[in-house]
Order: C-alpha cells, then sequence, then structure tokens
C-alpha cells in the first residue's frame, strides 16, 4: 500500500498557475507523512478559484515559487506510485514543469477515481468526485485545502485496496481496463444463482462467451476475485500446470481468502462446464 497522494490548487484557469500544493505519503495503508506549502503562481488570481479555496494574492505573498520547491516535490515523488483524484493533479505537474523548464519527475500515476468506478460499481457512472466518495465512506477532510484532499485521495485508494484485496500495483493495471469488462447478471431461474463467479487461465471458449454462459446459469460473473466471490473457475491447462508452476494472482487471492474463512469454491473448467451443462469441445465442433 505503499504510495503518495498529491493535490493542487491554482489561481486561475490555467493549470500551470499552482498556488498551493500538498503531499500525503502513505505506508502499509497509514498516513506517514504529510506536506504543503502556498505557492506564489506568478500570475494572476481568478475570483471563480479564489471563492472555491479561498487563496488570493494577499495570501501567497513572501511565499516561493514553484521552482524553490520543486527539489521537495521530485524528491518525494521520484520512483513512487503517485495517487491523485483524478487527472487534473498530474496535468497541473506537467504544464508547472513546463512553465519553468523543469525536469519531469520520473513518477507512476494512478488516478482514483478511475479506482473509485471500478471498486464501487454504484459509483461507476456518476458521484466518483472526491467529496461524494469521501463522505460516502465516512471520511472526514477539508475540501479544497491541498493536504487535506490529497490525504482524502490516498484514504479512498486505501479502502479500494481492502476492499478489493488487490495491491496498488495491481490496480495500476486494472484502471487501464474497462470498467466492467465481464460483469453480468445472473438469471434468477439459473441452478447457480447467488453465485459470484470469476475465471482466470485459458479456458476452452473465449472468456466473453463462458461469463455469457454462466449467467444463464444464474451466476454473477465479476472481473476479479474479491470478498463476494464464491466460485473461481481455472482453466483445465493452467489447473495441468500447478505443479511446480505459478498460480495466477486470482488464484492466490482466492486461496488467501479462504484462509481467512471466505467460502470459495476453486473448481477446473471442464467441472464447472458439466455443472452448467456447456457443450463439450467435441460438440461444439460437429
Amino acid at each position: 500500500m505503499d504510495f503518495v497522494a498529491i493535490d493542487v490548487e491554482t489561481a486561475n484557469a490555467d493549470l500551470a498557475s499552482i498556488c498551493q500544493i500538498g503531499l500525503v505519503g502513505f505506508q502499509d495503508g497509514v498516513v506517514k507523512q504529510s506536506w504543503k506549502t502556498l505557492v506564489n503562481p506568478e500570475d494572476d488570481f481568478d475570483g471563480i478559484n479564489v471563492s472555491i479555496h479561498g487563496i488570493d494574492e494577499r495570501t501567497v505573498k513572501g511565499a516561493p515559487t514553484f521552482p524553490k520547491i520543486f527539489h521537495v516535490v521530485k524528491e518525494n515523488l521520484t520512483g513512487i506510485i503517485v495517487a491523485s483524484h483524478t487527472s487534473f493533479d498530474r496535468v497541473a505537474m506537467a504544464r508547472v514543469l513546463e512553465k519553468y523548464d523543469l525536469d519531469q519527475v520520473e513518477c507512476t500515476w494512478l488516478d482514483t477515481a478511475k479506482v473509485v468506478r471500478r471498486a464501487w460499481p454504484e459509483l461507476s457512472q456518476k458521484g466518483y468526485g472526491l467529496c461524494k466518495v469521501a463522505n460516502k465512506l465516512g471520511i472526514k477532510f477539508v475540501h479544497h485545502d491541498a493536504e487535506e484532499d490529497a490525504r482524502a485521495a490516498g484514504e479512498i485508494l486505501v479502502r479500494a485496496i481492502q476492499k478489493t484485496v488487490m495491491t496498488v500495483n495491481e490496480w495500476l493495471d486494472r484502471v487501464n481496463r474497462p470498467i466492467n469488462p465481464l460483469i453480468m447478471k445472473g438469471d434468477p431461474e439459473g441452478p447457480l444463482f447467488g453465485e459470484v463467479v470469476a475465471f482466470t487461465g485459458s479456458l476452452s471458449i473465449p472468456r466473453g462467451e463462458a461469463a455469457q454462459r454462466a449467467a444463464t446459469a444464474g451466476c454473477e460473473v465479476a472481473p476479479s476475485v474479491t470478498r463476494s466471490t464464491t466460485l473461481l473457475v481455472v482453466g483445465d491447462q493452467d489447473i495441468r500446470k500447478l505443479a511446480g508452476q505459478e498460480k495466477s494472482s486470482k488464484h492466490r487471492k482466492a486461496e488467501e481468502l479462504i484462509g481467512h474463512g471466505q467460502p470459495i469454491r476453486i473448481l477446473k473448467e471442464s467441472d464447472f462446464r458439466r455443472m452448467v451443462n456447456w457443450p463439450s469441445e467435441e460438440c461444439r465442433k460437429r
């Protein structure tokens, strides 16, 4: 769970006009360090922006310009996973570095809004703004203070990690895939209604077809293994290769959850196929 959350406030519509920045470091899901500073953007303040964050010309009088604090930013972000809620802060950082002709910071960005849309299905289309998500999760913070916003974004990421049992690195991959790649609701009349199934490994049929057949049998189909999962279907070839081979991340997660008392059954594809009356490969080819 190690990462740094970031948030910036800007003086006007130009994202390079950063007037406050906050960094909050998380280690093992807990805040370990926190830092913020006002920044003189060397730019005009728009009344709309001031009405949002309360920072104006008088507030930043005597504050350092961005180049003066760049060493702190670079030291804390280089080589780190950097979490921000939406791409606003990532683009603002890139723009201010261009403005002052500073080196780009080599870090890996993770958009926590994208995480939210995948971790909480009810927020996949709307309601995934920082304030609304924080309220939903009971996270207390002072909105539009850069340090507070960064902490809230970081705590949201921690909650998503805990909910899905996915690591930060796994979320880096997950946010680049469709929100609901194979999520399907099960047919209430199906014999396996109430089961939540995930697939892993090489199947004998396309993954989308497997999902559709499972849904027809009553299963809710999910793209990953979580605490809601009740069945994990593993491709027969992957089952046979397990001796001396590394199991998939989904397989390992299922075993980890089983070890903590979660009622998950792991099945090979051919057995699951018989349960839901899928046609065999030989029948499909005739």
